[in-house]
């Protein structure tokens, strides 16, 4: 396996373990605490922001050479990015759609991938 095929694996591996941290936070938020799904997205995401950006760090981007401290600033740009897309698209998929939340947000989640792999590869984790 080449090197960036391995990094694409580490990638799909870390994003669906911070997708699932954040779907699972969002859904026990709605169904625990009662908040609203929109609302119980913004907290699932914070919730997976650390565990993405730290598997992401420490294995998907790990050879690149990137200083901690500015990889973690730009992660947070993209992975806010990737957030805001991801709320837009979901909040129109709750209103205009006959999907649950929660078939929404697995829907959502997968669609933004891809975006967050291009902006972490390329800017977020890149080498000075």
């Amino acid at each position: 396996m080449t090197q960036e095929g391995r990094r694409v694996a580490w990638f799909i591996a870390v994003g669906t373990g911070a997708a699932a941290v954040h779907f699972c936070t969002a859904v026990a938020a709605v169904r625990v605490l009662g908040l609203a799904p929109p609302l119980a997205n913004v907290v699932g995401w914070f919730v997976a922001f650390s565990f993405s950006f730290l598997g992401h760090w420490r294995t998907t981007f790990a050879g690149a050479g990137a200083p901690l401290g500015r990889s973690a600033l730009r992660f947070l740009v993209v992975s806010a990015l990737a957030f805001s897309a991801n709320q837009a698209a979901y909040l129109l998929l709750l209103r205009f759609s006959p999907l649950r939340y929660d078939v929404a947000l697995a829907l959502v989640l997968a669609g933004v991938a891809a975006m967050t792999y291009l902006f972490s590869r390329r800017w977020a984790f890149a080498p000075r």
